[in-house]
Formats: structure tokens, sequence, C-alpha cells
């Protein structure tokens, strides 16, 4: 009875020699019915990993339809997958990281066994030996792509890949070229054959492959315009032309003066025709051959092209970049003359924005420069301009224009009362409130009164000069408004919370004596 089976445990039994084995029917990745088996030297032990197998059955977790290794599965996923989706030249880079790394180390291990010790091992020992931590990074990088494909097509449960951890890598610091530099370049390369070729990496910052890659029937001379539609590269041992990188690398560009003339000279002299523009652009519009080739007239080998370069900046005395990072070369030049970054990407056919801005922009110490000097004449400038806006005879927390508080606490000024954030100019028109109309009335009446008794009786009119007169009553108005103004401050609220100063002016008018209310509230406050 020990051997019976229980309920949907599928069959459990014992074989003749001695081990327990458990089998089942689960449905397979392809669909298909399958009776898998699993093996164990005790009964117990079947039953849990038969019925393990079984959970997963009824979760909707289907069985591989056979026992894949690493290595199976990559090579698998590099013929089926890779292949069909991906350049050829990207392919050929994964197949080499596999070749090289991945199934040496790793293929002989059950695909649904491989854990994160095995790969996390695997890549220590790389970084042990001296491999470099971009290399690592590029082959777990690999094989987390493989895996996340094995995840779809449900043969393992989790992508062990995603769970190592790596050292952080730097990018290395890029020193492009400056302008004085790219030119210095441009003019050791004009006697080359390829100068036209060079002059579009540093002008347009545009790819090597797209600039081997040129046809004739890209260059519009017609409409000055250059269309970039494919690339040369090397793959294996052949040169390939196909598509550029990316949808936003198929770009037009401008074609400018200096590299038009180059291309025409070129075709030209290739070609035996005569050197017009005209002539050249008839003929060269249903050429689809390549605009530059060797000196066998064969497609440039991109290494040759390399070294070709290498051989000018050494001759020019030149720093040490390398010909991708002429595209660094053109968009920072191109920042350098405030080219918008939108229109930069498009030159340089990134996909992103950012890509242009934060990778292949790079700051120099010239702009840096500028741009701090700009900002400290700012700052002089706005010094000096708040220096003589202040009159420290009045105040010496106000500005004559808005008479705004001067900061001292931490809500920005003296008081934290928002009411009290800034003072009005009460010499100019106020809010008509009620109060300030009431208080305006009795200023005017209280001052108005005062002024008539005491200067009404100095004042000759008899032969005295109509202008005089009218001058001294504008005097008396303009005193008028500055006492309004001690009143107001006096007798309104919030104003009347703030300290009184004294008018201190050189007009013997303003120094007229206060209302009584006014000269009370001055004595018993102790106001000079």
């Amino acid at each position: 009875m020990a051997n019976k089976k229980a309920n949907r445990e599928g069959s459990i039994y014992r074989r003749r020699d001695g081990r327990w084995a458990g089998a089942a029917f689960v449905d397979t990745v392809s669909g298909q019915r399958k009776r898998i088996h699993v093996y164990a030297a005790t009964r117990q032990e079947v039953h849990d990993r038969l019925a393990d197998m079984l959970t997963k059955a009824r979760q909707g977790i289907r069985t591989p339809d056979k026992e894949w290794t690493v290595g199976a599965y990559l090579d698998y996923w590099l013929s089926n997958v890779v292949a069909v989706k991906n350049r050829p030249r990207t392919t050929e880079l994964y197949a080499a990281t596999v070749r090289l790394h991945l199934k040496p180390a790793l293929g002989t291990i059950r695909l649904t066994r491989l854990s994160v010790q095995n790969v996390q091992t695997m890549l220590n020992n790389y970084l042990a030996k001296g491999g470099s931590i971009r290399s690592v990074q590029q082959i777990r990088g690999v094989l987390r792509a493989a895996l996340s494909r094995a995840e779809r097509e449900e043969l393992i449960v989790r992508n062990v890949a995603k769970l190592i951890d790596l050292p952080a890598w730097e990018r290395k610091p890029i020193h492009p070229w400056s302008t004085k530099e790219a030119a210095r370049f441009l003019m050791a390369a004009k006697p080359h054959r390829w100068y036209a070729a060079y002059a579009m990496l540093l002008l347009y910052g545009m790819r090597r492959g797209e600039v081997l890659g040129l046809r004739w029937c890209d260059v519009d001379l017609a409409r000055d315009q250059l269309h970039i539609r494919q690339q040369l590269q090397r793959v294996g041992k052949h040169l390939e032309q196909g598509p550029v990188k990316t949808s936003a690398g198929r770009r037009d560009l401008p074609l400018i003066a200096m590299v038009r003339d180059a291309l025409i000279g070129d075709y030209a002299a290739r070609h035996g025709c005569e050197v017009r523009s005209d002539v050249v652009a008839e003929r060269a519009a249903t050429d689809e051959g390549l605009v530059f080739l060797s000196s066998t007239d064969t497609p440039i080998d991109p290494k040759n092209f390399v070294r070709s370069f290498h051989q000018i900046r050494t001759s020019a005395g030149l720093g040490f970049i390398t010909v991708h990072q002429t595209r660094h070369t053109a968009a920072t030049m191109l920042k350098k003359l405030g080219v918008p970054a939108r229109d930069a990407q498009l030159i340089l056919g990134h996909a992103h924005i950012t890509t242009t801005q934060q990778l292949y922009q790079h700051g120099d110490m010239e702009g840096q420069t500028n741009a701090l000097q700009q900002v400290e004449r700012q700052l002089l400038t706005d010094d000096v301009a708040v220096n003589a806006a202040v009159i420290h005879e009045l105040s010496t927390g106000e500005s004559t224009i808005s008479r705004a508080l001067t900061s001292g606490g931490p809500g920005g000024a003296r008081t934290l009362d928002t009411l009290l954030k800034s003072l009005t100019n009460l010499s100019k028109d106020v809010a008509p409130t009620p109060v300030i109309k009431h208080l305006r009335t009795r200023a005017y009446a209280q001052i108005l009164g005062g002024v008539a008794v005491k200067y009404c009786c100095k004042t000759n009119y008899a032969g005295s000069d109509v202008d005089a007169d009218i001058a001294d009553w504008v005097t008396i108005l303009h005193a008028l408004r500055h006492l309004e103004t001690h009143f107001l401050r006096q007798r309104s609220f919030p104003l009347n919370l703030l300290p009184a100063t004294r008018l201190r002016t050189s007009d013997p008018l303003i120094q007229l004596p206060l209302p009584l209310e006014i000269e009370t509230i001055r004595q018993e406050k102790g106001i000079a």
C-alpha cells in the first residue's frame, strides 16, 4: 500500500535498481502533451518534485519540449532571433561574445539550472584576469538579452543575469579638437584624395560608415544637398553596404561650398569631364557608384581610412582623437557657435536630443570663462544701479522707487507680517480706501490751516511778480505733500507700527511746524 499513488500526483513507482521515479503528462511550450519523468532516492523526494512540476503546469507555466543547455540555447538565439531583427554587424558582435566568453564558461550548464552564482563567478574571474569593466558589462548585456528571450518563451522562470552586481563604469573623458585644431587638420589633409571625406567628418559630424557609403546619386548638386541614406561596414571578411544606423540617421544636409567644390573636382578628375557644376550635377544624378574609392577604385576599407586619418593628424602635430570623436568635435563647435540643440541633433543624426547634449557636446574653458565674465559684468552693473537708486539721506532701508523694506528675517523682511513686506510711496497716489480718504481730508485741513495762518501775512502781493508768487505757492504745495506723508504714516495702520523718521531736506518750507496732533505724537515718542 505504500507504493499506491495519491490522487492527481501522477505515477510514482520504484525502479528495479531501488530508485524512485515519477511521471505525469503536462503541456509543453509548443502546445503538445508530453510525459515527463523525475527521479530521486526516496519516494517523498520524487513526490515533491513531481508535485512542483504539476503546480507550475496548473499555473500556466509550460514545460520545455527538450532540456536546453546554455550553449545550445545561445546558438538557437543567435540564428533565430538576433540574425532576424539586427544588422549583420550587430549579429557578428553578439556571436563573438557568445563564442569567446559565454559558451566556454557556461555552455554545458542546463538552462533551467543556471544560477546567479554561475554568472557572477564567471564575470568575477574575467575581471580578475584583467578584463575591463566595460567588456564585462557587454558580456552581461548579451547574456541578459538571451535569457530575456528564454523567459518570454517560458523556458526559464527568471533572468539571473539581471541580478548580477558589477562595478560602476565611468566613461573615459573625451577632449575634442578646438576650431583651430580642426582647421589645421583640414589644411594638412587638403592634398589627400580623401580630403572631402575628412571635411565631412569635421564639418557635418558624419559617421565613418556614412561617409564611406555615400553615393554620387546622394549628392544633389542642383539643390546643394546631401542625402544620407546608407553606410559601408566590414562584416567578417566582406565590405557590405546597408542602411544607416537608425531612422534618425536618414537625413538631408545642406551642401556647403568647400565640400561642394571638392566633390566637383574629384568627379571631374575621375571621369574626365568638364569641371562645371551643371555638367557634374547632370552626370552624377544617376551614378550609383560610391563617392570615395581606394586607389584601385574599390570601396575603402574602414581600417585604411582610419590609418590615413592618423597619418595626417600626426603630420599636423595634433593630439590623438579617434575618427568617431570627430563627431564630438563637430557637435562642440556647433554649441560654441550658438546653434540650437535641436538643429545640432538633426545635423548629427541622433535619435534623442539628450544624446547630443550629454554625450557629444563638451564644455571648454574658453566658453566657461566668457560666460562667467558676462555674469560678473552683469552683477557689477546691477550693483552700481542699486547704489545709485538709494538716497541715504532719506532712509537706509528703502529704495527711492519702490521703498521696499530691506531683508532681515526668514520671511525676507524685518517682519513676518505680510502687510508690512513693502511700504508704498505715500507721496504718490494712495489706494482710495475710506480710511485713507478720511485721513487725507483731515491732513489737508490741518496743514492748510496752519500754513494759511502762519504765512498768509508774510506774502506781499503789492507790486510782486506773479511768477514769483506762483513759485511760492508751488513750493508750499510741495511741502504739503511731504507733510501729508508724515501725517498718514503716524495715523494709518500698519504704517503707524513702523519707526518714524525725520524729514531731512534743505527746503525751508518743509521745516514748517507740524500740526498740534503730530507734534504731540512726536513728543510722546521722543522723536527729534
